[in-house]
């Protein structure tokens, strides 16, 4: 059976290295992406990796260099599936944080007894994105 922390810094290397092949094998089709904001259901490999192209388009822009993960919790629901609460951590080039977030996956085991994420929640990632972009936004107004 695959290590829970292990398959985490597997998904931080694919995030780093913009490797939306990679972040799509992670998950289990069909899998659900839930926010406050919206519900999204993949059904196609294809699409799953068209919606993390849009993401790590995003990283890029704002120089998201380097990804860390701290695994909070995890917790057997039964033998092959299994809760996580994980804090993701992003840096730029520097090493600097750029910004921080939550998010609680339901994972199961393949056939292959690899980790594949059927469900993916994001808890404030958004928040805390704004929350970012608006001290950014601060900062440089001061230095006008």
């Amino acid at each position: 059976m695959q290590n829970l922390n292990i398959f985490f810094e597997n998904y931080a290397r694919a995030l780093e290295n913009y490797d939306t092949k990679g972040l799509s094998y992670m998950y289990n089709i069909p899998c659900t992406m839930l926010s406050d904001d919206a519900t999204t259901l993949f059904n196609d490999l294809g699409k799953l990796e068209g919606f993390f192209n849009q993401g790590t388009a995003y990283y890029r822009q704002f120089g998201i260099a380097q990804v860390r993960h701290e695994l909070w919790t995890r917790r057997a629901q039964t033998d092959r599936i299994m809760t996580a609460k994980v804090n993701w951590k992003f840096y730029d080039k520097n090493h600097k944080p750029i910004y921080n977030c939550d998010y609680h996956y339901t994972l199961k085991l393949d056939k292959n007894n690899q980790w594949k994420i059927i469900l993916s929640v994001s808890v404030n990632e958004r928040e805390r994105l704004e929350e970012w972009q608006m001290n950014l936004k601060m900062k440089a107004e001061v230095v006008r």
